[in-house]
């Protein structure tokens, strides 16, 4: 009863977005039109996953020369480059779905994987929609968050379980990797709001430095996060993902951590971004 109350609200909230957005397609692409994700369905959630004992790592040097040659130090994804070289993504798509992590993996190597996974799947996918203006383009006009979004579509298959993206968020990094919400600064959801694809692949040598260089530059980036003596005004992020980045310290405290201008450390109360849906990139 209660999963059938959310899907009748998540109902009626896309109905709603649909009809705000069908009156002005700019607004489309700026407003926020996700759910919260706190709202995120048991099923999203809910991962059955059974990790092997053991497992090989799988080799990331196609997906990191992918990027190198796609991805901007600013994070613009030249999709058309990434089109012509489909077939070197399926590869590596091919390799993260018969090597999924172990329990022989360190907790660095888990994330490095899903990360990569999530954003490779998601490059994916815009390929797989050719010429689309935004990931919220792809699928059907009116669309229910945690049900029929493009986040909610099961393309993606690993070890031979179907997921989709919602899956590989809420149900395995927000669970499995409370202790260190950095991860949200390095999942790209192919939108300008988002934080930026990193133009390499991350790995667990490197993640502690990756994530900290991501939240950096995601903190810095006056289109994302204007942070100033005039005012503070800074992404939905994390105003969606509050619960997640309190567990490790307030959301000032992040906010020191990583922008070059400071704010109060007892601020609480925060102006958020609009979010531009618009694609991260050009076919």
């Amino acid at each position: 009863m209660k999963k059938l109350l959310l899907i009748m609200s998540l109902a009626a909230f896309g109905a709603a977005c649909d009809n705000a957005e069908s009156s002005d397609t700019e607004t489309t692409q700026e407003a926020t039109a996700t759910a919260e994700p706190e709202a995120a369905t048991e099923e999203s959630k809910n991962v059955d996953r059974k990790e092997k004992d053991k497992g090989e790592q799988a080799n990331s040097s196609t997906w990191d020369k992918l990027l190198k040659d796609h991805v901007s130090d600013d994070g613009e994804v030249d999709y058309g480059g990434m089109l012509d070289d489909k077939a070197d993504l399926e590869a590596y798509l091919a390799e993260i779905s018969k090597n999924a992590p172990a329990k022989n993996w360190s907790d660095e190597e888990k994330m490095a994987y899903w990360i990569n996974a999530y954003n490779a799947f998601t490059v994916k996918l815009i390929l797989d929609n050719k010429g689309v203006s935004s990931i919220k383009d792809i699928g059907p006009k009116t669309q229910i968050p945690f049900v029929n979004t493009p986040w909610d579509i099961k393309f993606i298959e690993i070890d031979g379980d179907k997921y989709d993206l919602n899956n590989i968020e809420h149900g395995i990094l927000r669970k499995d990797f409370k202790k260190d919400p950095r991860y949200h600064f390095a999942l790209v959801c192919a939108a300008e709001s988002c934080p930026k694809l990193r133009n390499e692949a991350y790995t667990a040598k490197k993640l502690d430095k990756q994530l900290d260089e991501e939240g950096e530059a995601f903190l810095n980036n006056k289109a994302k996060n204007k942070i100033s003596e005039d005012g503070v005004t800074i992404s939905p992020l994390f105003k969606w993902y509050k619960k997640d980045f309190e567990r490790k310290m307030p959301i000032a405290e992040w906010v020191n951590k990583y922008s070059d201008e400071k704010i109060d450390k007892k601020q609480d109360d925060f102006n958020y971004m609009d979010y531009s849906w618009k694609l991260n990139g050009t076919f």
